[in-house]
């Protein structure tokens, strides 16, 4: 493939900067949907139809006075917000998003980097940024902060397992670990939502507990622990944090397309491929916010009762019959 370095950098950027306008403005279009949804007008007053809020949002992060608790370990206070964000943006380098073109000569394919194992990557990258969240609150020094950290990593790694169940049956029927595979499979057979539909929504729940959305946001339930494992954080410090979690929403939502939707397959592909899929995204990202705005927050037995004894044998029994049902073909 003649394909240079220099064209995964540009790619890179292209790709770094276009997740972080659609974090921006979904924080704007979540505000307005929930806003619509409730019968209130929403965020209208930063320039034409509010489309300026989420500019309006950072001018006050970063102008915000950034406070540092006296007692704070200094090092790791600072680094846990930037380990959770870039963990989050560098998830989305191996999840494909068109076929491939040629440009100029030039060979462009539709991902930063293919890799055998992408899965794999994408889950640890995941585990990896709960370090962030855990560190932070402890860092803090804050037993409101250290409270708030450790809910969150205990519900993240009790829904990770969920998480990590509910994909086998699509490695199984795809063969393969890679997400471009997994994309060609459906290409050549069916979009896996049919034949894993049970996988679907196993993933689907799983996701909205690891992306801390409603209604499982008990790691940030203001009534009982004031704000979580951020509590003690303020300005940009602050806003990287729920960058991650933005950003973490929207991977887990293009993971979503790409093993259960097609990826960027649909009518005219070859051209089309990027908007298919940045629509199948825009689809899932609805269903976070619509699902936020109608649902009660779940009492934190409910949340855990409900990952273990319901969605881990729900994926398991999936997985199994998924592998028998290759076997027997």
């Amino acid at each position: 493939m003649n394909e240079p370095w220099w064209i995964d950098g540009i790619k890179s950027v292209v790709i770094v900067n276009l997740v972080l306008l659609t974090f921006a403005y979904m924080t704007l279009v979540e505000r307005k949907v929930m806003a619509r949804m409730q019968l209130r007008y929403g965020p209208n007053r930063a320039g034409p139809f509010g489309l300026l809020q989420p500019m309006a949002d950072l001018v006050k992060l970063i102008r915000k006075e950034s406070f540092f608790p006296a007692n704070a370990v200094d090092t790791l206070y600072i680094a846990a917000p930037v380990v959770s964000a870039v963990t989050a943006l560098t998830a989305f380098a191996v999840i494909p998003f068109g076929p491939g073109w040629e440009i100029f000569g030039y060979d462009v394919s539709g991902y930063v980097v293919n890799v055998p194992i992408a899965l794999i990557l994408l889950f640890a990258l995941g585990s990896l940024g709960i370090y962030g969240f855990i560190i932070g609150g402890w860092a803090s020094e804050s037993k409101y902060s250290l409270l708030g950290s450790m809910r969150t990593c205990a519900q993240l790694v009790s829904y990770e397992v969920s998480l990590a169940l509910s994909v086998l049956g699509v490695v199984i029927m795809s063969g393969s670990l890679s997400l471009v595979d997994i994309v060609d499979k459906q290409n050549e057979t069916m979009w896996f939502f049919v034949p894993q539909f049970v996988g679907l929504i196993t993933f689907f729940i799983a996701g909205i507990a690891e992306t801390n959305r409603a209604p499982f946001d008990l790691p940030e339930a203001e009534q009982e622990l004031v704000a979580g494992y951020h509590t003690e954080y303020s300005g940009m410090r602050f806003g990287l944090f729920q960058m991650a979690e933005y950003i973490n929403m929207i991977t887990l939502s293009a993971l979503c397309v790409t093993l259960f939707f097609g990826g960027w397959h649909g009518w005219n592909d070859d051209v089309l491929g990027p908007l298919w899929f940045i629509l199948k995204l825009l689809i899932i990202l609805f269903v976070f916010i619509w699902m936020r705005a109608t649902l009660p927050r779940l009492r934190y037995d409910q949340l855990m009762a409900f990952g273990w004894k319901i969605l881990l044998p729900a994926a398991t029994l999936n997985a199994l019959l998924t592998a028998l049902l290759v076997v027997a073909l």
